[in-house]
């Protein structure tokens, strides 16, 4: 263990550079790459907002980001979906379902659309690229990275074309319509500020994920070392001593507290002091400061941004619903069925333009467990609307129209 002692001889030209460094930017601190950084700081310092360390300190290594993400878009690939041409409902065989089913021969559909929606959680874009056949019909769907794609704008600002960068080069995809076909369709989230990307939820929640990713570098720290709580390094002058230190000695302290007992990954590192410092505690203990609640309180800021009630991730401190099936119903309700709605709205009609005719994908409220309760009191209010034809009340189901449906229930065929 390395003691302090304030009159030793300062190193020379050929000091380590991590000390030359810390003695430089004492303020400086870094238990965790991305996590915020309290002690001995004058302010706290946050991670980049870059799409790779969104994925890397967001989704890889913050579970309740991850969990977030998970499950929007399991979910939400999971819809079932209703496929219309024109005004009627498009056969089982369709091409757009065959498509849609298989869009690549490396993907599954319903990992397609999980790929898409993950994106559009960490980074708040999404790009899909299609690849035509000879009749001029998308035979495949791909999934681009959003980090691998640059939005090239044009003269008036708006995209001209993609650049899709991968293994050192760069392969350039119009935005221009041939015949109506564009052969990338770009899905993103408002953004305020920026015309060309968008604003993902894990962007609003980064704060939350850098304060949640810090308290358990914090905490883990403690335990490595024996959970002693940190001070302060007093001078006491004795034994004919000068009564302060020199510049030099208290910038060598300062170098030796950044490189040694300063960050997460040091947090209650014991002193062993000489030549007249004395330990002084100053710091709250773990159990004063309550990282366990610092900790669900960041987790609680995460879900938030995403839209995902607390409850459903099992973060203690939450009342807002009076229990988990209420949770989950607003969940869908306010999360996941917005969400689906502008993608399925998006691909409706790009894929309209590539096979000429006006197709409308939707969920299919009607096959998800998580709403029955909520259809179940529809039917019963439709049912119980005699002033409806039947028809009219099939179409506030979402069903198709019957031949002679257009008459009010229990009235006569030839009443008309």
């Amino acid at each position: 263990m390395a003691s302090f002692n304030p009159f030793r001889r300062r190193p020379g030209p050929n000091r380590p550079p991590a000390a030359a460094q810390a003695a430089a930017h004492t303020k400086t601190l870094a238990p965790a790459p991305g996590a915020a950084t309290w002690l001995l700081s004058s302010q706290a310092r946050w991670g980049a907002r870059s799409y790779h360390r969104l994925a890397e300190e967001g989704y890889r290594r913050n579970v309740v980001a991850h969990r977030c993400v998970r499950l929007i878009a399991e979910c939400a690939a999971a819809v079932p979906l209703t496929l219309s041409a024109g005004t009627t409902r498009a056969a089982d065989d369709h091409p757009v379902r065959r498509l849609l089913a298989e869009p690549n021969p490396q993907t599954g559909g319903t990992a397609f659309l999980e790929t898409v929606h993950a994106q559009l959680q960490i980074g708040g874009n999404a790009f899909i690229e299609a690849m035509a056949d000879a009749d001029g019909r998308p035979r495949a769907l791909y999934p681009l990275r959003p980090d691998r794609v640059r939005v090239v704008p044009g003269p008036a600002g708006w995209p001209r074309a993609y650049d899709y960068q991968v293994d050192g080069r760069t392969r350039r995809l119009p935005v221009a319509e041939t015949r109506g076909r564009r052969p990338v369709l770009h899905l993103k989230t408002y953004h305020p500020l920026d015309d060309q990307y968008g604003l993902s939820p894990l962007d609003a929640a980064a704060f939350g994920v850098d304060v949640h990713n810090a308290a358990v570098a914090w905490n883990k720290g403690l335990l490595d070392n024996a959970a002693r709580p940190s001070g302060a390094l007093v001078f006491d002058p004795g034994d004919g001593r000068p009564a302060t230190l020199s510049e030099d000695q208290v910038q060598r302290l300062k170098a030796e507290l950044a490189e040694q007992y300063q960050g997460g990954g040091n947090a209650g590192r014991p002193f062993l002091l000489e030549g007249g410092l004395k330990w002084q505690p100053m710091a709250l203990t773990p159990a004063d400061m309550d990282f366990m609640e610092l900790k669900h309180s960041a987790a609680r800021d995460i879900a938030l941004a995403f839209g995902v009630p607390p409850m459903l991730l099992g973060i203690p401190g939450d009342n807002t619903y009076a229990n988990y099936q209420e949770a989950n119903r607003a969940f869908w309700r306010l999360t996941l069925l917005p969400l689906v709605a502008r993608t399925l709205d998006s691909l409706s009609r790009w894929l309209s333009g590539w096979y000429g005719e006006r197709l409308a994908l939707a969920a299919d409220r009607n096959a998800l467990p998580a709403l029955a309760a909520d259809q179940e009191a529809l039917w019963r209010r439709v049912a119980a609307a005699p002033f409806l034809t039947v028809n009219e009340q099939r179409a506030q189901l979402g069903l198709d129209p019957l031949p002679g449906g257009d008459r009010l229930p229990g009235t006569p065929p030839d009443a008309d």
